[in-house]
């Protein structure tokens, strides 16, 4: 015998699910529809902006030897100026170096994925930074070659020299970061 959800008489031999036990459709369709909402919150936050959602990823950076760890005080106060006899200001960090330059070919450049930018030098000692993220799409561009920097992911070229578009789908430049020479490094300017 079948009651109105189709249940019979035989489902649950053992009389131990009674009257609020749900039938395995019920159980099968809420699994279906939790998974069809994690799959709709999955772009929840993202940036229609490719540059801007680069912008939002976690770059490298480097650890400082000796650095404090929160909560833990020098007893000094931040920002208090060295004072007395000999006392010296502490010398600034160096800037970090993103590449060697002799690695920059000249009419070719070289991708950092770990600072999402890519290096070029368009001519020899001119060196160029742009953002390694296609416009098009967001994908990390894959190689720079003859003056190009191409995109792997739909196509996208772009000018080694100035980051503008030179084949579509793109229709938008890459950002350009300034970058220079540092002794036999490329640093940011």
């Amino acid at each position: 015998m079948a009651d109105l959800m189709g249940r019979t008489d035989h489902a649950d031999p053992a009389g131990t699910c009674g009257a609020g036990c749900a039938s395995r459709r019920a159980v099968l369709a809420g699994v279906a529809g939790a998974a069809a909402l994690l799959a709709g919150c999955q772009t929840y936050g993202q940036h229609a902006d490719p540059e801007a959602a680069a912008a939002d990823l976690p770059t490298d950076t480097p650890a400082t030897e000796g650095a404090a760890t929160p909560g833990a005080t020098s007893g000094a106060t931040p920002g208090a100026e060295p004072t007395g006899p000999g006392a010296t200001k502490p010398a600034a960090p160096a800037a970090k170096a993103l590449v060697e330059a002799s690695r920059v070919p000249v009419g070719g450049g070289v991708i950092l994925e770990g600072e999402r930018l890519v290096v070029t030098q368009p001519q020899q000692g001119v060196f160029k930074a742009f953002s390694a993220i296609c416009t098009h799409q967001g994908c990390v561009v894959t190689e720079v070659r003859d003056g190009i920097i191409e995109c792997g992911c739909h196509g996208s070229r772009f000018r080694a020299t100035d980051g503008s578009v030179a084949g579509g789908p793109a229709t938008r430049a890459l950002r350009e970061t300034r970058v220079k020479p540092d002794g036999p490094n490329i640093i940011r300017a």
